[in-house]
């Protein structure tokens, strides 16, 4: 499986293109950190990808991301992929073990708080964002209340990255792809 045909699962399955973007923020800081770690880059971005792509059609957590682990299958993505997406949910019951399956765990949630700080900015982007702007928004418990720190604490830790270090990581990642989640702002990149 490539990059493409994971697209083209996104493409079928979401029309939300608020999920879409998140999924691709997702992506980017996984092709981050597979960068970073000597790892295969695109199935890692393949994960990022699929990760909610069944969120729509199972918008439950009794159903996602179980319900479209069939659907995975039957379009051939590989195991270590299906693995990773069921493993980003602690109610599926499966562990995360790889260091895939942590990156994914740890790099759903802050997206969210990082898009939700750069859409607050005057610029509106990521590519003036820093991490003292994320702290602030941090300590505000009813800003972007979706995103839960405790979660977003957790991941990094199993991660074993640093939280603010990993908040820093992914600012990074998604910046490269700004424009494609219309988070360039009024910045020139």
């Amino acid at each position: 499986m490539n990059r493409s045909e994971a697209l083209a699962i996104v493409h079928e399955y979401v029309r939300n293109d608020n999920l879409t973007k998140h999924m691709l923020s997702v992506e980017a800081a996984m092709v981050f950190y597979a960068e970073r770690f000597g790892e295969d880059p695109e199935t890692w971005a393949i994960s990022g990808l699929l990760h909610d792509f069944d969120w729509e059609i199972h918008p439950t957590m009794e159903q996602h991301p179980l319900a479209g682990e069939p659907i995975l299958r039957q379009r051939g993505v590989p195991e270590e992929v299906i693995r990773a997406v069921l493993s980003h949910a602690d109610h599926t019951g499966v562990p995360r073990q790889t260091r895939m399956e942590k990156a994914l765990y740890a790099c759903d949630e802050v997206t969210g708080l990082v898009t939700a700080v750069a859409y607050v900015r005057p610029s509106r982007s990521l590519l003036d964002l820093e991490i003292s702007s994320v702290k602030k928004k941090w300590k505000d418990k009813a800003f972007a209340a979706g995103a839960n720190r405790a979660d977003i604490e957790k991941a990094a830790a199993e991660f074993g990255i640093e939280l603010w270090e990993h908040v820093g990581n992914v600012i990074l990642a998604m910046r490269r792809i700004a424009t494609e989640l219309e988070l360039g702002g009024n910045i020139q990149a």
